[in-house]
């Protein structure tokens, strides 16, 4: 089988709690996921029959880094015109998806206090966009 093209990455700020980093890590590959919806496979079957619902059909890689290689891929990302997701801080505290849309509209860009990215594009630009970041141990 070809190699992708492409490569979905997560990116997760290294000072997160377990549940956080798991947390930020479902959000963020749902949105690369609703972005990329012709990277979604098939639905699985088991030998009995039973169906289960499609994933994505490649990787996604997750990475860790500290806040300021979080910041710096940011910028190369949206320099780059990467698809991208973003997770901040302030959306610990809120518990819907509108109130995640406000939080991150009352911030600039700049100010944006990532705790992760997700980012999806052609495999050297997402490697170019999160140089700095290593492997989520």
């Amino acid at each position: 089988m070809e190699r992708p093209q492409t490569k979905f990455a997560v990116l997760l700020r290294d000072d997160l709690a377990p549940w956080q980093a798991l947390n930020v890590t479902a959000f963020l590959a749902g949105a690369l996921t609703a972005a990329v919806p012709e990277a979604v496979g098939e639905p699985y079957e088991d030998a009995d029959g039973t169906t289960y619902l499609p994933m994505l059909g490649q990787p996604v890689l997750v990475l860790t880094g500290g806040k300021e290689v979080l910041t710096a891929a940011h910028g190369r990302a949206v320099a780059r015109g990467l698809a991208l997701a973003v997770f901040t801080s302030d959306l610990f505290a809120t518990g819907n998806d509108e109130d995640n849309r406000a939080a991150v509209r009352a911030v600039p860009r700049d100010a944006l206090d990532l705790v992760g990215i997700g980012v999806h594009g052609p495999r050297n630009a997402v490697d170019k966009a999160l140089k700095g970041a290593r492997m989520h141990p």
